[in-house]
């Protein structure tokens, strides 16, 4: 018998009419055969009202009471659940995380999944009962109750479709899926039906507000089918599932994201020599500060500039970690600017276009909106622009890839043949097999690092690119756009993007492209009738490390650059995503490189893959 683990959110349980709303799907869903596993978040506003009760009796609440106390809004929300289905004609049982041995580390408010243990739900189930299970919550090995943070039940729902191995697990909530932006900002927005868990975890971390980063990380890692829907309708939703399934031929963008309160700081005058980078990025990590864009262009007189993004809140840490850093790394000075926003574009179909960056790039300069920042994924690109500016450039970047309308065959720029690979395939492939179901079982098991742990899943090196940089470029808008067009209608593929933030009305930008492309892209470029400036370096390898978890575990970023420090190999390059962080350094030195990132992570060349 098929088991469903169908997840409700607050909205999804407001009042007694939708819990007994709620409470009918899953009997239905009993109906047909299926056992159900439910997972329920508070009610409404419940956990803001228990907030604000807490900061009216104290300012700065311990965060042991703060779980004991949010704790109790799921608690609420599983009896009415099971008190509904009960009245309903069904059985029903509720649990709390603790009771069904969900346990986590002790890290209070912000609690990470070690270990579940099936054996209560199972035997329920085998009973006949409907299960129902708070979500956001468990205990600590000391039995103390924790709370997983932002999205928490979400994580709780997929984490237990994991442990039991469940056919799918059913989102609920109150909208009708997974859109291709935000149809509180952009009207036009489009409803997908389905989308790979590398495009919703980049959508995810990058604002989309249905689903958190977390949840989508333990999908990817377990191979969890997910399906979010609405929880009073019966329309028929988004399925968030593997690259294959959800791969389209033809189709090189699939949505678009704006995460608006950013701030960004750029460290000026860095001095272009190993560990500057991992020195400044550990004073950051040691203050659990989570770095989002980080960019380092070519640097200039033995001089770099390296720039970052934070969310806005975290500016004021970000600033005094920053400000150390430099002192001791000798670095000129910090400048920030706290309003600026991200937009960006995702899709597994890029590595098989060109001219998607063109194409963005031109959106934003035809609504006069300039570029401040530049960083690319092989599945997304960012731009970073004025907060006052962001709507319009989600707006615009929405249109120009006309995501309003249904996914076309073959859309201008589509390359049928495979794109070129970016992993050099003379060194071991480490990416982790993680649709073996042995693979789940082992690591299932591994007591180390937890159900929630990072997975780093590859460690990559590609010296097949070179790298072209363009420097003192006008800050203006469509330059980048006019650059970009230009290679793509050459029919050249670019690989990272990287540009920095402008000083004194000039910025600096560079790209890589296949080796072999290298020369005809410089003739390329030199025709522009603006460009002064552009070198040719064919002497670069690109390292990646990929993983799941990067982007919620603080620090992953400073493990490299450090093992590369300790190793006295400089970095050239700096471009990040949610999934992987890019590197480029002296093609000399990159085997070395190589395997200094695999011993920092625990990969033990050949044979092994998981760390």
């Amino acid at each position: 018998m098929s088991l469903v683990v169908q997840k409700f959110g607050g909205t999804s349980v407001a009042d007694s009419g939708k819990i007994l709303s709620a409470a009918r799907r899953a009997i239905n869903t009993a109906r047909q055969g299926h056992r159900v596993l439910m997972v329920v978040s508070a009610r409404g506003h419940t956990t803001d009202e228990l907030i604000k009760a807490a900061l009216e009796i104290n300012e700065r609440p311990p965060a042991r009471e703060m779980d004991m106390l949010l704790s109790t809004g799921e608690q609420v929300s599983v009896a009415l659940m099971a008190m509904a289905i009960e009245a309903l004609g069904e059985r029903a049982i509720s649990f709390t995380g603790g009771q069904i041995g969900l346990v986590t580390d002790s890290f209070h408010t912000k609690a990470r999944i070690k270990n579940i243990d099936p054996q209560r739900i199972l035997a329920a189930l085998e009973d006949g009962f409907i299960v129902i299970v708070a979500g956001f919550q468990g205990v600590d090995e000391h039995y103390n109750i924790t709370t997983l943070g932002r999205g928490g039940s979400d994580t709780t729902a997929v984490a237990l479709a994991a442990a039991l191995k469940a056919d799918v697990c059913e989102i609920y909530t109150d909208v009708d899926g997974v859109f291709t932006t935000d149809p509180r900002i952009v009207a036009e927005a489009r409803r997908i039906d389905k989308i790979s868990f590398d495009e919703m975890l980049e959508l995810a971390s990058l604002g989309a507000g249905v689903m958190h980063s977390r949840s989508i990380e333990f999908a990817k890692k377990y191979g969890v089918r997910i399906h979010v829907r609405n929880s009073m309708s019966d329309a028929p939703g988004t399925w968030i599932v593997g690259d294959n399934e959800a791969r389209r031929l033809g189709v090189c963008v699939t949505g678009a994201a704006l995460a608006r309160d950013e701030a960004r700081v750029t460290v000026l005058g860095v001095p272009d020599q190993p560990g500057a980078v991992h020195t400044l990025f550990r004073e950051i990590a040691d203050r659990r500060i989570m770095v989002d864009m980080i960019v380092q262009n070519v640097a200039t007189d033995g001089l770099a500039e390296v720039s970052f993004t934070v969310a806005a809140s975290d500016l004021a840490d970000t600033l005094l970690a920053a400000e150390a850093a430099a002192r001791a790394v000798g670095a000129r000075r910090v400048v920030h600017d706290p309003n600026v926003s991200k937009v960006s574009v995702v899709g597994t179909g890029m590595r098989y276009h060109h001219g998607v960056a063109a194409t963005m790039f031109e959106a934003l300069a035809s609504v006069g909106i300039n570029i401040q920042m530049i960083t690319t994924s092989e599945i997304k690109i960012s731009a970073l622009v004025a907060r006052d500016q962001a709507a319009a450039a989600l707006r615009a970047v929405h249109a120009a890839f006309k995501l309003e309308c249904p996914p076309q065959d073959d859309p201008p720029g589509y390359v049928p043949q495979p794109p070129i690979p970016s992993v050099d395939r003379t060194t071991d492939d480490l990416v982790v097999e993680l649709d073996d179901p042995e693979s789940h079982r082992r690591f299932l098991a591994r007591p180390d690092s937890g159900m929630e742990g990072l997975v780093i899943t590859a460690v990559d090196l590609d010296d097949t690119q070179a790298r072209l940089t363009l420097e003192s470029i006008p800050d203006r808008p469509g330059y980048a756009a006019s650059i970009f067009r230009a290679v793509a209608d050459a029919g050249i593929m670019v690989d990272m993007i990287v540009q920095n933030a402008g000083v004194a009305g000039s910025a600096s930008l560079s790209f890589t492209v296949p080796r072999q492309d290298g020369p005809r892209t410089l003739e390329v470029i030199r025709t522009h009738p603006e460009v002064q400036t552009v070198i040719l370096d064919e002497n670069l390898a690109k390292l990646a490390v990929a993983g799941i978890g990067m982007r919620s575990h603080v620090g992953v970023a400073v493990r490299m650059f450090g093992a590369l420090a300790a190793r006295d190999i400089n970095i050239a390059l700096i471009n990040t995503s949610e999934v992987r962080i890019n590197v480029a350094v002296d093609r000399s030195r990159a085997a070395e490189a190589l395997q200094a990132l695999r011993d920092v992570f625990g990969i033990k060349h050949p044979s092994m893959s998981n760390p």
